[in-house]
């Protein structure tokens, strides 16, 4: 059994016994039953997911994949593919937004260049920069080929990301985190994640496909064109029925993509909660809960982007966002920011006192 089956295996239903179990001590705290409203919706989740009486979510791990993609070629983005490695730069230089955001929630930061088209300098993450923040250089390719004419990677590239995902995920956990976040940068990862979503979901290209970067009327015409012509291209223009996730993923995925379906799954075999960023990992997510169903109860959907696919694909994982602020970045800034308030419904499960603690008169 290889290291994705395995750990397919280990993802199993939370016990229904804890959310019960959960479900009495929130409504014994001092308030009315239900009015801390979803904070106690996420305690519970939380209570399932870990299996702890007082679940913790203190030590926390965000992971940015970065991977080029070759679709790119057919004009889909406003900026050029160079960005993707001059932004990996920027995370391990500390400037981008999700080092700030980062800081803010006091998560570690972990850069992964899964299949960023391009080399790092050996120094490219100086001894000097923030102990928070780790590079690993996990590249699987150079970035994916172009899927609107041939394969985005072979189902052995499809498979090495994965498991690469798996592997980050499950150091992270051996290391002490508690929460997993994700989080992503390539140049044309939108365009692939439509393409995913488009296939899992059932939608039309046009449904589910935003401006990404950017891009301006015509350009968005151009992007539905391209993913449109690549699903008819592979066959995946009647949907994902019958087609095996990986090599849905191998057809019009990224590396990216791949690894972050990875993190989810090693992340929810290890019984973490995955709080998950905006399309990109939504579209990872996607492929996770199409070689793991059970997946999705392990999962926070940290906000809605703005991207149209985002919202179709949530819709089709069962997740509700915690937060709407018309973010389109990625890098893992919403899943950052969503961070704070699952630690805060962890923090009102542990921490609020019983009616009886408190010698509250408890409603009649």
């Amino acid at each position: 059994m290889n290291k994705l089956q395995q750990t397919i295996s280990n993802i199993c239903p939370l016990p229904a016994g804890d959310g019960v179990r959960a479900q009495a001590r929130l409504d014994s705290l001092t308030k009315p039953p239900g009015s801390l409203g979803r904070l106690e919706d996420i305690a519970r989740q939380l209570v399932a997911i870990t299996g702890a009486e007082r679940p913790s979510v203190r030590r926390k791990t965000i992971i940015v994949m970065a991977g080029d993609h070759g679709v790119t070629a057919e004009g889909v983005s406003a900026f050029p593919q160079a960005v993707t490695a001059q932004m990996v730069l920027n995370f391990l230089r500390g400037g981008a937004a999700i080092n700030v955001l980062a800081r803010h929630a006091g998560a570690r930061l972990v850069v992964v260049d899964i299949g960023v088209n391009g080399g790092f300098p050996a120094d490219a993450a100086p001894a000097g920069a923030s102990a928070s923040v780790e590079f690993l250089r996990r590249k699987v390719a150079s970035g994916t080929r172009n899927f609107a004419r041939e394969a985005a990677m072979t189902r052995e590239q499809a498979l090495a990301a994965l498991t690469a995902g798996i592997e980050i995920s499950e150091a992270e956990c051996a290391r002490g985190a508690e929460m997993i976040a994700t989080g992503d940068m390539g140049i044309g990862n939108t365009t692939a994640s439509s393409a995913i979503a488009a296939v899992v979901t059932g939608r039309s290209p046009a449904e589910v496909t935003g401006r990404g970067t950017g891009v301006n009327d015509a350009g968005l015409a151009k992007k539905i064109e391209v993913i449109g012509r690549a699903l008819a291209l592979h066959g995946l223009d009647k949907g994902s029925a019958g087609v095996p996730a990986l090599d849905l993923l191998a057809k019009i995925g990224g590396l990216d993509i791949a690894g972050l379906a990875g993190v989810i799954l090693g992340a929810a075999a290890a019984r973490r909660p995955v709080v998950l960023d905006g399309f990109i990992s939504g579209a990872a997510a996607l492929i996770a809960a199409e070689l793991a169903p059970n997946v999705t109860s392990f999962c926070f959907a940290a906000h809605r982007s703005v991207e149209a696919g985002h919202r179709v694909a949530l819709e089709k994982l069962g997740l509700k966002p915690l937060v709407e602020l018309d973010l389109r970045l990625g890098e893992g800034t919403g899943a950052a920011l969503a961070m704070h308030l699952i630690e805060a419904a962890a923090r009102i499960y542990n921490e609020m006192a019983t009616f009886a603690e408190a010698g509250v008169t408890e409603k009649d």
